[in-house]
């Protein structure tokens, strides 16, 4: 199964843990976790179930391609990071 992890910065407005969850692509991967935690999915996730634009998900240290439809490939040995894009000078 994928490890996923979450931001301290993310988890200050909700309780994201580690986990292993199942799954081929990063939708599936997020789908597992918000089925546990479905209060997570409106920090992550749009109205339009794409990535929120102050959100920004890695996979094995690559940032993810398909922001909208969230198809990027991911392996049983695959890292997850999930975290908050920051901006301002």
């Amino acid at each position: 199964m994928a490890r996923i992890e979450f931001t301290a910065n993310l988890q200050r407005h909700v309780a994201c843990p580690e986990a292993d969850v199942a799954g081929t692509t990063v939708r599936e991967v997020l789908e597992g976790v918000f089925a546990r935690n479905p209060r997570a999915r409106g920090y992550v996730l749009d109205d339009q179930a794409a990535l929120r634009k102050h959100m920004n998900i890695f996979v094995d240290g690559e940032a993810i391609r398909d922001r909208a439809g969230l198809s990027d490939a991911v392996s049983e040995s695959s890292c997850i990071f999930v975290f908050q894009a920051l901006s301002g000078g």
